[in-house]
């Protein structure tokens, strides 16, 4: 296939799925509000009016289309495809009834379930920065988790208007960018592209100030197919790594891991909702919503450039822009409260030091 046929089937992919994207969702507002899939503002919530959901199902349906015109059947994409309407169903479900965690997480489970045991897309090792790792019987599991892992990140950072579907876009079109200039044109190739469209397409009507959210229909759906990118990526040797895509999505998976440990470290449940993720923390700072979601995405496409860096030209030069970018969020990590409420440790220390000292003086 020639360059100017990649060229022109890139752009013809991203073209129609992202005007079948911008073209829906005026539709689909319609049709959360019909069925009142609104996302009402409570406690955490930064927005102050409802706002229809289910832009995820805008996002599905265009690249769906995108599949239909550009890809090719597979049993790895019927397992795609499978996987993806069982948590397109999920997300619809919970946009409307809101869930309990652990039937939604049944949902991705089974999803997860499909991709590894129908469409035999695994992570049977890993090799980075000089480690080869063969997970032999653990393949199975691994996988599974990576998956649930993926969903649950972008689920998990979609606190601000444009943030789970722009840096999304970002993964879609890095992942991209290194398919195409190794030549490998497979299954990911395809996918990439299509979705790169749709989710740009998505946050035309999502960039602040938003009119639609993706629900959990999006972000669960967004995060599934990134994971599905990554392994396919990974098997095709598109990427010289798995590490690779993870360093794209650096931002959501710090963020998840953050608060799995905040959580921990307060005795609370890690599924409980707070304010303390990285967007609050830039918010708390007195930036806008605008200004803190393109904070994100630069840091993100930062991320980017230094994978494409390390995978195309020059992994010395990768490391050292990813140690760089490393050290930036353990000094954000330090001066914020996104894992410890400095304030709550300083009053308790000093709680300790007053009981120590009366005790002393008695």
């Amino acid at each position: 296939m020639g360059n100017l046929d990649i060229t022109n089937k890139i752009f013809l992919m991203v073209l129609i799925t992202f005007l079948t994207s911008t073209l829906l969702m005026p539709f689909i507002k319609r049709i959360a509000i019909q069925v009142n899939a609104l996302d009402i503002p409570r406690g955490r919530h930064i927005h102050k009016t409802p706002t229809p959901k289910l832009g995820g199902l805008g996002i599905f349906l265009s690249f769906l289309l995108g599949y239909m015109i550009f890809g090719e059947p597979s049993s790895q994409m019927n397992s795609i495809l499978i996987g993806s309407f069982i948590i397109i169903i999920t997300g619809i479900i919970d946009d409307i009834v809101e869930l309990k965690a652990f039937t939604k997480f049944i949902g991705q489970l089974i999803a997860s379930l499909v991709i590894t045991v129908y469409g035999q897309i695994l992570l049977s090792n890993i090799d980075a920065f000089g480690i080869y790792l063969e997970f032999g019987i653990f393949t199975y599991p691994l996988t599974i988790f990576f998956i649930l892992g993926c969903i649950n990140c972008i689920n998990l950072i979609d606190g601000l208007d444009g943030l789970s579907g722009g840096i999304s876009s970002i993964y879609f079109l890095t992942i991209g960018i290194i398919s195409t200039i190794q030549g490998k044109f497979g299954l990911d190739f395809i996918l990439t592209f299509t979705m790169f469209g749709s989710t740009l397409g998505f946050l035309v009507h999502n960039f602040h100030p938003a009119s639609i959210f993706a629900g959990d229909t999006g972000s669960m759906f967004m995060g599934f197919i990134i994971s599905v990118i990554a392994l396919l990526g990974f098997k095709n040797i598109t990427l010289t790594s798995l590490v690779i895509p993870l360093l794209v999505l650096a931002i959501p998976i710090l963020d998840t891991i953050f608060a799995i440990v905040r959580r921990t470290l307060k005795g609370e449940s890690i599924a409980k909702a707070d304010k303390f993720h990285i967007h609050h923390q830039l918010l708390n700072r007195s930036f806008s919503q605008t200004k803190t979601v393109l904070i994100i995405y630069f840091i993100n496409i930062l991320f980017a450039i230094a994978s494409i860096v390390y995978v195309l030209k020059d992994k010395v030069l990768g490391y050292v822009v990813y140690s760089i970018l490393l050290l930036i969020v353990i000094i954000f990590v330090l001066k914020t409260n996104v894992v410890i409420d400095h304030d709550i440790a300083i009053s308790k220390i000093k709680n300790k030091i007053t009981k120590i000292k009366n005790k002393k003086n008695k």
